[in-house]
């Protein structure tokens, strides 16, 4: 299994266009974060883990010319802004895209894009099969994937385990029945906003805490805000089973 990480970055704490901080003025393009998304593949199978506003920009990037399917976290917009962008691969793989979602993102979607499901539908519209998900484990391009309930303050977000790879996204709370899930899991993608604390999201401390707990062979640490600072400087205080994700960064498991 292949993971490219198409953004690290979050709309928490992002600057005005006029910011001169040192994350925003750097020269290292580590430091440079779309919205948060990962690209996975196994085999011919490939799918996307949300589709905030940068979404087409990171296909482009990418180059990537397939998706099999969508998995959403949650309905905030810098996580599903762009679902509107899927329709360049209807066209190119001449199929609906199946999209994965909860209650309240399927609410959300049909409500920010009721378009797509209008009976009279124009032209060109994105063209999508909704499937309805839960938190309980589900089949998808022949994986098991178990969901993993967290809380984004009260928002219920679902992260996701695919065999030994996890990612969870916007966490602030994890139950000790969640957690259990990652049980030998190799390989954990987890959110950590910036160094001080905040009400919604795990901090650089809680995530390393978590980490620690779960105790998987590689994290990755993602939905950074500039407020984390220079990639460079960071990274080099983390223990050598941690490293911070960049926009680009692929990992095979």
């Amino acid at each position: 299994m292949k993971v490219s990480f198409l953004g690290t970055g979050t709309s928490q704490g992002v600057p005005v266009i006029a910011c001169n901080c040192r994350v925003c003025s750097s020269d290292d393009p580590r430091d440079k974060r779309l919205r948060c998304s990962v690209y996975i593949e196994w085999g011919t199978n490939c799918l996307v883990i949300d589709t905030g506003p940068d979404f087409r920009q990171q296909m482009l990037r990418e180059n990537i010319k397939r998706v099999d399917a969508v998995l959403y976290t949650h309905e905030h917009k810098d996580h599903l802004a762009g679902l509107d962008d899927i329709r360049a691969f209807n066209f190119m793989l001449g199929k609906h895209m199946d999209i994965y979602a909860g209650k309240y993102v399927e609410e959300a979607i049909r409500r920010e894009f009721a378009y797509i499901f209008a009976e009279d539908k124009y032209p060109g519209i994105p063209l999508i099969n909704l499937h309805a998900i839960e938190n309980k484990p589900f089949q998808l391009l022949g994986k098991t994937i178990i969901p993993i309930e967290v809380s984004h303050y009260k928002l219920p977000v679902l992260g996701f385990r695919i065999d030994d790879f996890a990612y969870i996204t916007d966490a602030k709370t994890i139950s000790e029945k969640e957690a259990e899930k990652l049980s030998g899991v190799h390989t954990l993608v987890i959110n950590a906003l910036r160094r001080e604390a905040h009400n919604s999201h795990f901090t650089l401390d809680e995530a390393l805490f978590f980490i620690k707990k779960v105790k998987p062979k590689q994290a990755y640490l993602t939905h950074l805000s500039h407020q984390m600072g220079l990639h460079g400087e960071t990274e080099a205080e983390l223990p050598p089973c941690v490293n911070i994700a960049y926009d680009g960064l692929k990992i095979s498991l």
